[in-house]
Order: C-alpha cells, then sequence, then structure tokens
C-alpha cells in the first residue's frame, strides 16, 4: 500500500503543477454535475488568479463566433470562474442552436467546442387526406430555416396529434422522418397515418329518470355513429363539445323546475381498437320544484318595489324555470333603470323547501358600484359594420355599467348568427370608476345555397331551391330567392329585409312573387298571381312582435276545365288586389321548433280595397298551447279561426278560404286538399268558403331509445269546419222547373246545379309517425273521419318527405 500511496501522492503533484488542462464535460456530463462547488474544484488551481485572454470557439459553420460569445455569462479580460463557465456552458444549450457544447481551458484561452443543430430545409407532410396541409403548418412551431432539435420535434409530434383528437381521430400515428442535406441541413418529413375518425358508439345516462335516454339525446350535441356519419360531425368524439353537453344539460333541467340538478361526471372511454367511444353521462336530477314565494325587495332609497314587481315573469305556481328567473332579473333592471336609478345590483335568491318541493324566489335590488363604460372596442369584423354589432348591444359608450346588460349584449350578438366565435372581456379605463369593454368576434359565412327535394301524396313531388344572404355587404341585411316546383305549384319569391331601417329597431321589407297553381281533382282550374309588397315590423319585447305590410297582386282564373262550375265560370279572368295588413303574434313557447311547454297566439289582418277590383276584410287568429304531460310525452292543442267578407263586393273563390289536407296551411287529416266545404254538385268543384274553423289535439311521445333517427309518434285528433259562400252576383241564366228568382235567388236551382253545404263539424281521428333524420323529415299520418258530410273528398293516409343539401 505504500509504494502506491507514494504514486499517488506524486501524479497528483504533477497535474498541481501543469495546470494546463482542464476539460469541461459535455451536455450529458454537465447535467450530472450542476454544483457550483464540482465547477470551482475544476477550474480553481494555482494559477486561477489568472484572467482570460481569449474566448476561441471552435465548430462553428454557420454562427458567427461572436454570437455564440453573447451567449456567455464570462468574457475575456475577466477572471476564470467555475460557476460561471458552467453558467455559460448551460446558457448555450437552452438556445437550441447546438447538439453539443464542451469547454475547456488551455492557458489563458478558454476553448468553447460546438457542434450545430442542423437549419431544416424543407418541411413537408406525408398521409393527409382528411386535413388540409395547410391547417398543420398552422399548427407546428417549425419552418423552413428554423434550427433542428429532437425536443422541437417531438413538440410538434404531439401539436399535430392534439389537432387530429380536436377532430376526433385518436388513431393518428405521425412519424417524424429525417433526410440529411450538405451544409448541415436536414429535411424534416412528417409521415402521417390519419386513421378513422373515433366515432361515438353509444350514448348512455345514469341516474335519469324523469326523461329517458332518447330524449336527453335530442338535447345535446353530441350523436350515436350511423350510417349516415358522412352528413354530420357530431357523432365524432369532441371533448369540447361534450362539455358544451353538459351546459345543455343543464339548462334543460333547469328550465324544468330541476334547480338541484348536476351533472356528476361524464366518461368517455375508448374502445381497445381505438376506433368508437363509449359516453356515459351520469346524473343527480333531485326534486322538481314549483315556484312558492315570489318577492321583489327593494334596498334603494326612494324606490318602492311595487313600482316594478309587475315586470317580472314568474308566479307562484308555476314550475321552477331558470331560465325566466334570469328573464326576470334582466326585466327588473331594465324597469328600475327606466327611474333613473344607473347603479344597480339585481340578484335572484332561492330557498328550497324539499319537503313541500318549492322554491321561492326573492328579487333583491340593491346599489351598485358607480361604474361607467368609457369605450367599445370591436376587434375582428372584416366585413361586419361596427354599427351591426353596435345596435344590438344594451350598453353604449357613457352608459352606467350593468352587469344584466353586459350578459344580454353577448347574447344579442351571439344570436346574430354572423360570427363564428366572439368573445366579450372587461379591463380598467382611464379612472377607477370607469371600465373598457372589448369585443373580439371571427366571422363566418352567412350566405347559403340549399337544394331541398320532398314529396307528399298531395303535391307529389316538390323541389326547392333557396338562394340566402344574411348579411349582405357587411350591413345586417337579408336578400332570399327562392323557387319550388311541384307538380301541381310553383312559387318563385324575391325578399329583401333590413333590420334597422333609419337606423331605428324597425325592420323593413321587400318582396316580389309568382305563383302558379294548376287544376286539380278538387280544384277544376289553374290559377296564376303575380304581385309584390313592403311591410315594417318591430318588437315591442321579446315575445310580442307586430308587422305592417301592403300587397299588390294580380290574379287570373284561366283554363278551366269544360265541366267547370258555373260559379268558377263566371269568375274566370284577371282581377287586381291591393291590400294593407297586420299581424301580431305573441309567443312564450320555450322552443321555436320542439316546443314542449308555453302557448303562441297569432292574429292577422287584411284589408283589401286600396284601389284595385276587389274589397274584402280577411282576419285570422290561431293558438297553440303546448303541455308536458309526462317525461317526453308532449300535448299540444290548437284551434284556428278565419273569416273574410266582401264590402260592396262578393268575393272571388280565389279569395275564399279551403281546407283539407295534411301538408297545406289550414290542415284537416284525413280529408283530401279541398276536401271540405261548399261544392258545385254537378261538377264536384270545391268553392271553398268565407268562414272556417279548425281545432286540434296532439300527444307526441318518443319511440325506441336509438338516436340515430329522431323518432316520435303521434296521437292525434282534428276538427274543423268550412262554410259561407257569396253567390249574390251569378248570371242570370236560363231558368228551370222550379226556379223562383224572387223568394229563392240563389242560382242553383235557377242554372240546374245545385251548391252541395253543410256547416257541421267534422272530425278525424288517427296515428303518425316522425322521423328526423340528416336526409330530411319524414312524417306519415293515417286518419279515419268519423264525422264528415257525405259529399267530403277523404284521403286517409299521407306522407311527407323533405330535405335539403
Amino acid at each position: 500500500m505504500y509504494p502506491l500511496r507514494l504514486a499517488l501522492i506524486a501524479l497528483g503533484a504533477v497535474i498541481a503543477s501543469w495546470g494546463t488542462l482542464i476539460l469541461i464535460p459535455s451536455q450529458s456530463a454537465a447535467q450530472k454535475l450542476m454544483t457550483p462547488s464540482f465547477g470551482a474544484q475544476q477550474l480553481l488551481s494555482p494559477s486561477a488568479s489568472e484572467r482570460i485572454l481569449e474566448i476561441r470557439v471552435q465548430g462553428i459553420q454557420r454562427i458567427d463566433p461572436e454570437t455564440v460569445r453573447s451567449y456567455m455569462h464570462i468574457r475575456a479580460g475577466e477572471p476564470f470562474d467555475a460557476a460561471r463557465i458552467d453558467q455559460s456552458l448551460k446558457s448555450l444549450f437552452s438556445t437550441g442552436l447546438f447538439a453539443d457544447v464542451s469547454i475547456r481551458r488551455e492557458k489563458n484561452i478558454l476553448i468553447v467546442k460546438v457542434i450545430e443543430n442542423p437549419i431544416i430545409n424543407q418541411l413537408a407532410f406525408e398521409g393527409l387526406d382528411f386535413m388540409e396541409e395547410e391547417d398543420l403548418r398552422k399548427e407546428v412551431k417549425l419552418r423552413s430555416r428554423v434550427v433542428y432539435t429532437r425536443t422541437r420535434v417531438q413538440n410538434d409530434v404531439k401539436r399535430i396529434i392534439d389537432l387530429y383528437s380536436r377532430q376526433g381521430r385518436f388513431a393518428v400515428i405521425v412519424i417524424p422522418k429525417v433526410i440529411k442535406r450538405p451544409q448541415n441541413r436536414v429535411d424534416l418529413i412528417f409521415e402521417i397515418d390519419e386513421g378513422q375518425p373515433t366515432l361515438i358508439q353509444k350514448i348512455t345516462f345514469i341516474g335519469n329518470k324523469a326523461y329517458s335516454d332518447s330524449r336527453l339525446r335530442s338535447v345535446i350535441q353530441s350523436s350515436e355513429t350511423s350510417f349516415y356519419a358522412f352528413l354530420t360531425a357530431d357523432d365524432v368524439y369532441d371533448p369540447d363539445r361534450v362539455r358544451v353537453d353538459e351546459e345543455l344539460l343543464r339548462r334543460y333541467y333547469y328550465s324544468r323546475g330541476y334547480a338541484d340538478f348536476r351533472v356528476l361526471s361524464s366518461t368517455a372511454e375508448l374502445s381497445r381498437d381505438r376506433q368508437a367511444f363509449f359516453i356515459t353521462f351520469t346524473v343527480d336530477e333531485g326534486v322538481r320544484y314549483r315556484l312558492g314565494h315570489v318577492e321583489v325587495k327593494s334596498e334603494l332609497k326612494g324606490l318602492d318595489a311595487r313600482r316594478v314587481d309587475g315586470v317580472i315573469t314568474v308566479s307562484k305556481g308555476d314550475w321552477y324555470d331558470g331560465k325566466e328567473v334570469d328573464l326576470s332579473v334582466s326585466k327588473l333592471t331594465d324597469a328600475v333603470s327606466g327611474l333613473g336609478f344607473a347603479f344597480i345590483d339585481i340578484r335572484s335568491i332561492l330557498k328550497r323547501d324539499k319537503g313541500r318541493r318549492t322554491v321561492s324566489v326573492i328579487f333583491r335590488i340593491r346599489e351598485g358600484p358607480r361604474l361607467f363604460v368609457e369605450r367599445i372596442n370591436i376587434v375582428g369584423n372584416v366585413r361586419t359594420l361596427d354599427k351591426v354589432i353596435r345596435r344590438k348591444l344594451k350598453l353604449a359608450e357613457g352608459d352606467a355599467f350593468n352587469r344584466s346588460r353586459y350578459n344580454r349584449s353577448q347574447g344579442k350578438v351571439r344570436g346574430l348568427g354572423y360570427f363564428k366565435t366572439q368573445k366579450f372581456s372587461r379591463r380598467p379605463g382611464s379612472a377607477k370608476d370607469k371600465t373598457i369593454i372589448d369585443i373580439e368576434v371571427e366571422e363566418q359565412s352567412t350566405g347559403s345555397f340549399v337544394i331541398g327535394a320532398g314529396f307528399s301524396s298531395s303535391e307529389g313531388v316538390i323541389t326547392q331551391a333557396t338562394l340566402t344572404e344574411r348579411n349582405l355587404l357587411g350591413k345586417g341585411q337579408r336578400l332570399k330567392i327562392a323557387a319550388s316546383l311541384g307538380s301541381q305549384t310553383q312559387n318563385f319569391d324575391i325578399a329583401f329585409t333590413e333590420p334597422y331601417f333609419l337606423d331605428r329597431n324597425l325592420s323593413a321589407s321587400v318582396n316580389v312573387f309568382k305563383s302558379e297553381t294548376e287544376a286539380s281533382d278538387s280544384i277544376s282550374f289553374s290559377r296564376s298571381l303575380v304581385g309584390m309588397g313592403f311591410g315594417f315590423g318591430f318588437a315591442y319585447n321579446d315575445r310580442l312582435r307586430q308587422n305592417l305590410n301592403y300587397r299588390l297582386e294580380s290574379k287570373d282564373i284561366f283554363d278551366l276545365d269544360d265541366d267547370a262550375s258555373i260559379f268558377v265560370q263566371q269568375q274566370e279572368g284577371e282581377s287586381v288586389t291591393s291590400a294593407i295588413g297586420q299581424s301580431i303574434t305573441y309567443d312564450i313557447r320555450d322552443s321555436r321548433s320542439g316546443a314542449t311547454e308555453g302557448y303562441v297566439i297569432r292574429l292577422s289582418n287584411s284589408l283589401a280595397g286600396f284601389g284595385g277590383d276587389t274589397r274584402y276584410l280577411r282576419s285570422e287568429i290561431s293558438g297553440a298551447v303546448y303541455y308536458q304531460v309526462a317525461g317526453d310525452w308532449v300535448l299540444r292543442l290548437g284551434g284556428e279561426v278565419g273569416y273574410i267578407f266582401g264590402i260592396g263586393k262578393d268575393i272571388r273563390i280565389d279569395d275564399r278560404f279551403f281546407l283539407g289536407g295534411d301538408g297545406t296551411s289550414r290542415k284537416l287529416r284525413g280529408f283530401a286538399v279541398a276536401g271540405i266545404g261548399p261544392r258545385d254538385e254537378d261538377s264536384d268543384d270545391a268553392l271553398g268558403g268565407n268562414l272556417y274553423v279548425t281545432s286540434t289535439a296532439e300527444l307526441s311521445l318518443p319511440i325506441g331509445s336509438a338516436s340515430s333517427f329522431e323518432t316520435r309518434g303521434f296521437l292525434f285528433a282534428d276538427m274543423g269546419t268550412l262554410m259561407m259562400i257569396d253567390d249574390k252576383d251569378q248570371p242570370a241564366l236560363p231558368a228551370t222547373g222550379d226556379c223562383d228568382p224572387i223568394n229563392d235567388p240563389l242560382p242553383s236551382k235557377c242554372d240546374g246545379s245545385k251548391i252541395l253545404e253543410d256547416d257541421m263539424l267534422r272530425l278525424s281521428v288517427g296515428v303518425g309517425v316522425g322521423v328526423k333524420t340528416p336526409f330530411g323529415v319524414i312524417r306519415l299520418n293515417y286518419a279515419i273521419p268519423l264525422l264528415k258530410a257525405d259529399f267530403d273528398k277523404l284521403e286517409s293516409f299521407t306522407f311527407r318527405f323533405g330535405t335539403a343539401f
């Protein structure tokens, strides 16, 4: 041991006396030796106080030596410092410019040896079919003439996989390949196996009792896959869409009395072959509450709550509806603000009584913070004018800031449908009592061209083409050009609408139209209609809207059958109608399509006689109420009444009402088109009527549990009648045997013909099936008339199909 110890001491003395060569480890070694003490032990020597005369850079090809020195934490002329040299080593590695770096000392010279990372010469993607190359280039960070590193490539591979995952493709495989080129350059190629889209095989709900799985599937946006998957992307798994589905479920339950509803979890399980997802929503419905005590409390000085409590839209005994509670808060905000109180804070406080299953609502009005809107900035609207957005806002610059109006403004801008995304944000203004609102939007296409096709048992084959632009020239104007061609009817219509005429909350519209209807089994004449009209519309509030209009029409009855009724023959030829009209609609349904609760009432009137050949007053009133009787079972009760009477003239046949036939505007299922009402006995022509009454009761219920097609069954009963006909001005015709034109002036006895008329109520009952598919809506009805007149025309089975693509 003693000779060995002497040898080691001697070797150490030699190394210490030389003190000329110190090796700084490369990256892998440096990562193991990160402490400053190590560097100090390696670099400190009896000559450590000497200064660095030169920093010499070796191995560079493209990079300037001064660039390398600029990244270091030590400079020429400074003493050797192990800690600062270690920091320099780490700094050079962190630049990403070098594959390897080493630092060593030769006497008073510090030598930095580097191996540069290659530069990307060309970036390419192979195997693309589903994804566009432009989208991938936007996603990755690597570009041509950018330094290549393995870390950067791995990060871009992850970005590409994430991009495909957001599009529902979780089976994607990305393999980066590098091809070396001269001058330390490389070509980087991402070879991509896109795989098949990862579809949703099954959507299941756990914990739902009030509503079936099929009903809840119709509420959410995601859907199960089916053979028509190429028509929709909703069956492709998207985690962001699932989060939206959770919110849709909450809104659905909250609006139907389930104030305690929660989505406990939403899980997505990927199949072993990575081709399908199984989504499970676990929910806690809680109990269904009715509204108990509803009260408005004011803590504002000078405000009596009784002055504004009439604007709330909820009342005791109603089912709790979170949407209506929020609407009441908005209405209270507007009402209180209108009384001169600018800074208010209105909140709804819920007090649940689970024993009685009631929830009391207290609307508390308090003084809010004094805050004004200093400025509203709108960015991202390249095409849409600023004023189109600003007129939808419930706040303006200089207004007192109001949280309710701020939230409503977001909904109004979203409701325009002009933008793919819209983001509202606030930031402090130039003073403590001022705020700036920033609105960032991303525009989307607002034009559409739709080609439709359909078939009905009454109209035969129907084709339709519609060109629509909802934001013409970025001004929010609407232009629609439509044409429909059927075996018996052809319609053409061009309409233009300015939603804010003269920059007021007043819509103005103008349209021109042409229609031709050919003779059918029930109507033995053809009719053409050419006209134009214009109108104005305005909304009193979110529920009540009114429209005023003027219409000028030129009508022609022609191409009469040889055996056409005398009552039709005497009206052959042209006529002109000049009429003004109005319609007012009150709608509190929970949805314009697929309503389950609420009601709608509509009244329309039309007065003709401002020029032209016809003079009449036409009035129609219709309404429907919806009840959710059990789960997804919805009962609709509806009725309609129409009456037209002449002013100094009889009503022409083409102005009268016709009733019967599924798919018509005034329908009575179980009867053919124009199947009931006054009819000529000899020619069997339908003559129409001046008064009609209809009512319907329809129970809608889901069929099956699969969500590939939304299928519902219907049980219905229709009732109605059509009566009254003008015949005072019939031409004098040769009399027959029992004609008495004085005591019985009806020409039906004087010309040998007879009008068949019976004002009895007709009644039909039936069943139906409706299937909503991506190809269109299919509706089949089978009705049996229980009450009918002998001369009525029947049609028990009707079939309708329509689609657009």
